[in-house]
């Protein structure tokens, strides 16, 4: 049937009502569209640094590498900050930073070692005595070697008495104590480095504990 009379045989209630509905068909299809359109386009970003002048730039292309170290901040296309990006730190921050770090560290350590300084106490006289310990042996050590010393240079000194040639047993035997002795020596040396070096430490970890443990 033709369109013409399809028109002339609807009531005109009907074709009212299919004019409107065309009419919001229409509409939501263009409001569609434009929203679909407008995801589509990026969000604008505007990046706000200050140069090398002192002069505060917003730039939509975005920050020149020589000002990125600086800081700058995301700006919406409504000029509100969305983002800021803070300076990078400089050399001496990064020392500090660091240094802190490892202080902190240090403490957590120590911490874990010691409760209290009654506790840094108590372990200080424990570490003492036994290096006095050591110190102590060795000096033991030392004394039995040189009795034996002393008695085989009262053999050596009977054979030269005698006419007759030292032994070499003899001789060997008192350079390996001597060597023996000088070791013992040196350890005890090292022992005594360490106590002093153990004072020093628990002196300093007891005043650190103490300032932690406040």
């Amino acid at each position: 049937m033709p369109f013409w009379r399809a028109q002339k045989q609807c009531p005109s209630g009907a074709l009212q009502r299919l004019v409107r509905g065309s009419g919001a068909l229409t509409l939501w299809l263009s409001v569609a569209s434009t929203a679909v359109q407008a995801a589509d386009v990026p969000e604008v970003r505007l990046y706000r640094y200050i140069d090398s002048r002192g002069v505060t730039v917003i730039d939509r292309l975005g920050v020149p590498a020589e000002y990125v170290a600086k800081g700058y901040e995301v700006l919406n296309a409504r000029g509100r900050v969305v983002q800021v990006i803070p300076p990078a730190p400089t050399a001496e921050q990064i020392r500090e930073a660091e240094a802190a770090r490892v202080q902190a560290e240090a403490n957590a350590k120590l911490l874990s070692l010691y409760g209290s300084v009654e506790e840094v106490d108590r372990v200080k006289t424990r570490k003492l005595a036994e290096l006095d310990t050591l110190i102590d042996v060795a000096q033991g050590n030392i004394q039995g070697l040189a009795n034996q010393q002393r008695s085989l240079q009262g053999q050596a000194a009977d054979q030269e008495r005698a006419g007759r040639p030292v032994p070499q047993a003899i001789i060997e035997q008192l350079d390996d104590l001597r060597s023996q002795q000088q070791k013992l020596q040196a350890d005890i040396a090292g022992y005594q480095a360490a106590r002093t070096r153990a004072e020093a430490d628990f002196a300093a970890d007891r005043v650190r504990v103490q300032q932690l443990t406040r």
